[in-house]
C-alpha cells in the first residue's frame, strides 16, 4: 500500500508476447499450403464416398464401352437405392485365380427374385424373351440355367456376347450387393464418345 496516498497500486499486467505475423512470401506460401490441404481433403472425400473415374481395360462391354474409355462412376447412388436391371456397374471381381482383376465393369441382367435362362442364344428373364438393344450378336457361349437370383445378389454379364468374350456371373455366379462399388453413368473420355449410360 502506498503510504502517501493510502491506495494499493494496480497489479502490473504482463503484456502477452505477440506472435510475429507472417509477411511477404511466407504468408503467400502459408495461404497456398492451407488451400492445397483443404482441396486435397475435399477431393479425397469425394473420391472415396461420392464418385470416381474408371478406365475400361478389356473388350467385355463392347459395343457399349471400348477399351481406354474413361467412365464417371457414381458411388453414392446405391447408398439410397439398389442396382436395377440394365444398370452398368463397377464391382469388385468376386472370382479367384490368376486372371482375377481388382474391378470389373458389367451390366446388371438379373435382380433378386429374377429367374434367368439362356436358351438358343437368347436371354429369358422370368420366362419372357428379353430383347437386349445394347448387344450386337446372339449369346454364343451356349445354354445356361435356369437360375434364380438370390436375395441381396445380382446376375451380371458383359455386353459382348461373342464366345468367351466376357467373364461374368456365368463364370463366378451371382454378385453380392456389397461387392458393387457404383453405377457407371457417363463416358467422359474421349470427348467424341461422350454419352450417358
Amino acid at each position: 500500500m502506498d503510504q502517501e496516498t493510502g491506495v494499493s497500486p494496480a497489479p502490473r499486467q504482463r503484456k502477452k508476447a505477440d506472435k510475429p505475423a507472417l509477411s511477404g512470401w511466407r504468408k503467400e506460401v502459408w495461404d497456398w499450403t492451407k488451400a492445397l490441404i483443404v482441396a486435397f481433403v475435399v477431393v479425397y472425400l469425394l473420391k472415396t464416398y461420392v464418385f470416381q473415374l474408371s478406365t475400361v481395360r478389356q473388350h467385355s462391354m463392347e459395343p457399349t464401352l471400348h477399351e481406354r474409355e474413361w467412365l464417371f462412376v457414381n458411388k453414392i447412388s446405391y447408398e439410397f437405392s439398389h442396382p436395377g436391371r440394365g444398370d452398368v456397374i463397377v464391382l469388385q471381381d468376386p472370382s479367384m485365380g490368376p486372371d482375377r482383376k481388382d474391378y470389373l465393369v458389367k451390366r446388371v441382367i438379373g435382380v433378386p427374385g429374377d429367374r434367368l435362362e439362356i436358351r438358343n442364344g437368347q436371354l429369358y428373364i422370368n420366362g419372357e424373351l428379353t430383347i437386349e438393344r445394347y448387344t450386337d450378336v446372339k449369346i454364343e457361349d451356349g445354354d445356361y440355367g435356369p437360375v434364380q437370383v438370390s436375395a441381396g445378389h445380382y446376375f451380371v454379364m458383359g455386353d459382348n456376347r461373342h464366345s468367351r468374350a466376357s467373364k461374368d456371373s456365368r463364370d463366378f455366379d451371382q454378385v453380392p450387393e456389397n461387392k458393387i462399388k457404383g453405377r457407371a453413368e457417363l463416358i467422359i473420355w474421349p470427348i467424341s464418345r461422350w454419352a450417358k449410360l
